[in-house]
């Protein structure tokens, strides 16, 4: 398969305006923390080890890593997600943007891993600055695990929501929230950066939601539908004809 990148960095950012929605996520997209077992096992935390987890959304795998180590720190750009975060137990979560960590006060070595699940593709500003900042949040020796969307994540639906939008007059990349790469094109951003990189592949996995297609597009996909807010009709027939486009669901 060739590594490329499906949508270059751009300055679309999706968490600036914060249209997460916990309850919608806990509805469409709590197969995200539980299909995070493994990359946790990766991280393998220590009970003497404070961990920062980028990206941690509801704080549903941080509550996990807080049973493993001496501490951790939740950091999410989304307000509501890091509200859900403290009412689900998480005893330290702050809103902070993986793009802003470089500069935060976070940023000062104190960390003995970085761990971040289902996150990093969401950081398509900057994704070199976000990986500076979780250099600067790590102790020397420390370590960065992670999983994230790869190369040909989700094509099928990027592709309808693509088509949906240039179908209607606009241009879709102006609206995709996503950073998908490819294995050289990561590993060439960590090495830049200071990292060694122990391992790092991409994992072809199916994913069974918890709805349907269209409960996914609103949790995850709001930012393509940005343009038709206030339109419902046209807002669902985006949707619809997404639907139209994917195979029968099984």
């Amino acid at each position: 398969m060739v590594d490329t990148i499906t949508s270059a960095p751009t300055a679309v950012d999706a968490t600036k305006e914060d249209k997460w929605s916990s309850q919608m996520y806990s509805k469409h997209a709590s197969f995200v923390p539980a299909l995070g077992a493994p990359v946790v096992q990766l991280l393998a935390p220590q009970p003497h080890e404070h961990i920062l987890d980028l990206g941690a959304g509801d704080g549903v795998l941080t509550l996990d890593l807080e049973k493993q180590c001496q501490s951790v720190v939740a950091i999410d750009a989304s307000t509501d997600m890091i509200d859900a975060a403290r009412k689900n137990g998480c005893q330290n979560a702050l809103v902070v943007d993986g793009h802003d960590l470089v500069d935060h006060e976070l940023a000062n070595g104190q960390f003995d891993a970085v761990f971040s699940n289902a996150a990093l593709h969401w950081m398509k500003k900057d994704p070199v600055r976000v990986i500076q900042g979780v250099n600067k949040c790590l102790k020397p020796g420390g370590r960065f695990v992670a999983e994230c969307g790869g190369y040909m994540n989700v094509v099928e639906v990027r592709t309808g929501l693509h088509w949906a939008l240039k179908k209607r007059g606009y241009n879709p990349d102006e609206y995709d929230p996503w950073f998908f790469p490819g294995v050289q094109t990561y590993r060439k951003m960590l090495e830049s950066q200071g990292f060694r990189i122990e391992s790092i592949e991409l994992i072809p996995r199916l994913t069974k939601l918890n709805t349907d297609v269209a409960g996914w597009i609103d949790t995850f996909g709001f930012s393509f539908l940005k343009p038709f807010e206030g339109d419902e009709k046209e807002r669902r027939a985006v949707i619809d004809e997404r639907l139209r486009f994917k195979a029968v669901k099984a």
